[in-house]
Formats: structure tokens, sequence, C-alpha cells
């Protein structure tokens, strides 16, 4: 019995041996990987500096609408990720992509990731830029964002449309999570790794050229610490907006993933209200997962461009 255990103490210990070094070689090869990748990363859009950072934008085309895109939680590289739609609304209006700092090319921040905090970020990239009057666009995350943006900044905005865009009343918003695993496991390289396995992207809908750069912004963003203190303040953000509603006579239009959710099965019935809560809003359904401009783009545009064109005045 003795000889047993000291054998299999004596195999846990090499196994424990084996890990630690695997993980050290991982860890080496993730800080090495992700430095040489930086070195080589083309910019693009431009820099407007906010809070003594620099955040990075996008601004394409030209027209009567000017549309502002903001992107859902932990898009590692929003402008990259919103191209497909970017490309297909700049024809006819002049479109903004913003990337909040941590995110894309913009600097990191350890200012606290309230939807105050980050609505205000954006908001004043928006004001170097000159721009007075638009239209805000939101994926996921960005509907609740929208929300705190209309309370502070709503004189601006000529519409609201969402892109599967949260609403304050979905389910399972006040889950806990694990940021000292996360962040241990972007500092072992596991979370590389695990990256690695797909990207999870439409295969048509961008270059390889995009699709590289997305990977190593992914590589450098996610799991980092303005990322994982956003995620700990997703529960208090929706909290905070409880009971909060878009300005009546602002329009609003808003894209959702048809058929069943079971994640959230109220996901329709709570879209309709909030295009309901609204003088002038509507709801359109679309098949599909969760980010719904990677595979509906070209619909996405021709609705907006169509909604705004015919928003009435506020």
């Amino acid at each position: 019995m003795r000889t047993f255990l000291r054998r299999t103490l004596k195999t846990l210990g090499v196994l424990l041996g084996v890990l630690v070094l695997a993980l050290g070689a991982t860890t080496v090869w993730n800080q090495i990987a992700t430095a040489n990748e930086a070195k080589h990363l083309p910019e693009y859009g431009q820099f407007v500096e906010v809070d003594g950072k620099r955040m990075n934008v996008v601004v394409s085309g030209s027209g009567p609408e000017t549309i502002v895109l903001i992107p859902g939680f932990g898009t590692a590289a929003p402008a990259l990720d919103f191209d497909p739609l970017i490309r297909e609304l700049s024809d006819e209006a002049r479109v903004i992509a913003l990337e909040p700092l941590g995110f894309g090319l913009s600097d990191p921040t350890d200012v606290p990731r309230t939807a105050e905090h980050i609505v205000t970020e954006m908001h004043e990239a928006v004001s170097q830029l000159g721009v007075e009057e638009y239209a805000l666009m939101g994926h996921s995350i960005g509907g609740i964002y929208g929300l705190k943006w209309a309370e502070l900044f709503g004189d601006e905005l000529t519409a609201f449309v969402g892109i599967d865009s949260s609403v304050p009343e979905q389910a399972n918003m006040d889950t806990q999570f694990p940021t000292g695993l996360m962040a241990a496991a972007r500092f072992t390289g596991i979370a590389r790794i695990a990256a690695g396995l797909g990207d999870g992207l439409d295969g048509t809908a961008y270059s390889d050229e995009i699709r590289h750069d997305m990977t190593v912004l992914a590589n450098q963003n996610s799991l980092s610490p303005t990322y994982l203190d956003e995620m700990e303040h997703i529960a208090p953000n929706f909290r905070n907006a409880q009971g909060t509603t878009f300005p009546k006579d602002l329009p609003v239009l808003l894209f959702a993933q048809a058929g069943e959710n079971p994640g959230q099965p109220d996901w329709i019935t709570l879209h309709e209200e909030q295009a309901a809560s609204v003088d002038y809003g509507k709801l359109v359904l679309l098949p599909g997962e969760h980010y719904l401009h990677h595979t509906h783009s070209p619909e996405i545009a021709e609705q907006t461009l169509a909604f705004l064109d015919g928003k009435p005045a506020r």
C-alpha cells in the first residue's frame, strides 16, 4: 500500500512538473508572439485625444446622414469587425466607427468601465471630429450604452439603430465572471491557443488581411485589464439601466435575431416593447446569430438608410 502511494505521489509530482513547464513555455511564447505581432500591425483610421488617451476612429463615406457605430462588449477590433457594414453604409452616408479605449488600436485605460465613463469617452471622440448631429448605431451592449448616450447627449441624436442590441430587462445579466482565471489564461497563453481554434467569422465577408489583423488584435486586447474591468461592470451597468427608455421622440430601429433564443427566451418580446416605447419605432427580425452584421450587412444597411430617410424630424 505504501509503495503504491509513493508511486502515485511521484507520478502526480511528475505530471505537475510537466504542467508547470508547459505553462512556463506557453507564457514566454505568448509574450514574445504578442510583442512581435504588435510591431507589424498596420494602422488604420485616425487617432483623437480622449482624456489624455488616443482613441482610434475610422471615418468613411459621405452623405446627408452621419452614422456613429459603437461595438458590442469584447469586440477586439471594432472598426474591422464592422467592415462589411461600413462598406455598405458608406455608399450613401458618412460612417464613423469608434474603437473604445482598450479595443482596436485605441489605448488602454484604468478608468472604471461604467456605462457613463465609456459613453462620455466615445462622445468626446465624436465631438473631436466636429460632429454635432448623428444617428447612433450599436451592437449588443451598445444598446445599454445607447440608452446612457440618449440620457446624456440625446439632443444630438437623430435616431438609434440596434443590431441585436441589449435591453435592460434581458435575463442573466447579474452573472459574476471569473476574471482572475481569465487574466491568468491570457498571461499564460491559454487564451491565445483557444482563440486559434477558429475566429467564427463568415468566410465571405472579410478579406484575409482583415481576418489576420482581427486575430492579432484579439490576442492583444481580449482579456486585457480594460476588457476585464468592463466585464466586471456588466452587471452594475445593466442594473443601473433598469427602467430606462429612449426618448419618445427619438426614432428607433432594431434588428434582432429571429427564432428561438434559448439564452434569452423573451428576446423578441423585449425588443418589440422597446420599439413600441417610442413614437417612431420599428423591429426587423433576421435569421442568424448575435453578430448579425457579419452575415446580413446588405439588408441592415438598406433598411437603416431607408429608415433614416423616412424618419420624422425631432
